[in-house]
């Protein structure tokens, strides 16, 4: 067997960087532009971001503290997810930016604003998957012991799908053409899917 470090959180982890979000990953990014009710636009990404249901589509993002795109989603009820790939990086890090409220993260990072379809919230034109959501649930996480936590959960309906057609190939959406990255732990790590590291299994009949 091998030799285990051991350790409860709680009580520290006795490393030079805490192991939880570089172990749970790579994590799927939550870019996400919001606004809020004057209409000032917000786009930041979040590194708890998954999804949750097919019927009806849900995603969901954690949000560690109070900020804007936590505040502007509860008092509009919509959000966009835009994907984050390889040649978006440094855009999407430059959004990552701690900026005063009503500081347009898509003109700092230089990206374009998309009108959504359905929400009155813009998408990044240069991401090639966005969802246009409409907000489902918005909780706050607590421990085990029923403490509240400083982090709020927010749950999304997926009413607008929007898809670069050069990603679908005989009708099937590709994964890795995007090339998604996907936050790794650290201080900056990340990962990236490409079609090399791609591989298929079948689930058991």
């Amino acid at each position: 067997m091998s030799d285990m470090h051991v350790y409860e959180p709680s009580h520290g982890h006795g490393l030079k960087h805490d192991p939880f979000n570089a172990i749970v990953g790579p994590r799927p990014i939550g870019w996400i532009s919001s606004h809020d009710g004057r209409g000032r636009i917000n786009l930041a990404p979040y590194s708890f971001f998954n999804a949750f249901n097919y019927h009806p589509p849900i995603i969901g993002f954690s949000s560690t503290g109070w900020k804007d795109t936590i505040a502007n989603v509860t008092e509009t009820g919509e959000f966009v997810w835009n994907l984050a790939t390889r040649h978006v990086a440094e855009a999407m890090n430059a959004t990552s930016a701690s900026v005063p409220h009503g500081v347009d993260e898509f003109t700092l990072a230089a990206l374009t604003k998309v009108p959504g379809k359905i929400v009155g919230v813009p998408r990044v034109g240069e991401s090639p998957v966005s969802f246009e959501c409409k907000v489902s649930q918005i909780i706050q996480l607590q421990g085990a012991d029923g403490v509240k936590a400083n982090a709020w959960l927010t749950l999304g309906e997926v009413v607008v799908v929007h898809i670069d057609k050069r990603l679908i190939v005989d009708g099937v959406y590709q994964t890795a053409l995007a090339h998604p990255i996907l936050r790794a732990g650290r201080a900056g790590d990340y990962a990236e899917i490409r079609p090399d590291a791609m591989f298929e299994m079948r689930r058991p009949a």
